[in-house]
């Protein structure tokens, strides 16, 4: 019976653990400036909450992204829908830049401010900017570049699985 309630109690541990860990958050800092001295989401499918501050205009944060070619390349772009944040007009969003492996790039398109609830952070956002598509082999490189202060959460991958980040 002891064996019994320890193994139950076990997997209780680690059920809760693994959903915690899903949608993991990641805070990037003031010096991850360009996409190789900032965070490595070893798998771009799991879902990553990339979140960072700015304080004054043209501030850059920027990560990197592994993907397999066939991979969705899933992205998005969010602000808490708080104050200041929700009053601010598209023209103060930051840019969101994705640069594929082959060097194609593209900016995110602020096309909407849908409200969304996150029920594990008991939070409202607002998309901003979302996009879904196949992804190419290789690292992908994002960059963040800020056009008023503000809080923003750049959102990739749509796994809820425990993902792998490194750091230089």
């Amino acid at each position: 019976m002891r064996k019994f309630v320890g193994l139950l109690l076990l997997s209780a541990f680690l059920f809760n653990g693994a959903a915690a860990s899903a949608h993991q958050p990641v805070a990037l800092k003031a010096s991850d400036r360009t996409p190789e001295s900032g965070p490595l989401l070893v798998d771009g499918t799991v879902s990553f909450a990339l979140n960072m501050t700015f304080t004054k205009t043209r501030q850059i944060r920027a990560f990197r992204a592994g993907l397999k070619a066939g991979d969705t390349l899933a992205l998005q772009l969010l602000i808490y829908d708080e104050n200041p944040e929700k009053k601010l007009t598209k023209k103060q969003f930051p840019l969101l830049k994705v640069t594929a492996p082959s060097g194609q790039s593209f900016t995110l398109p602020i096309t909407e401010r849908t409200p969304f609830y996150e029920p594990w952070g008991k939070r409202n956002y607002l998309y901003l900017g979302r996009t879904s598509q196949v992804a190419e082999e290789g690292i992908y490189a994002f960059e963040i570049t800020s056009r008023a202060p503000g809080r923003f959460i750049v959102a990739v991958g749509e796994r809820e699985v425990p993902g792998e980040v490194e750091r230089s």
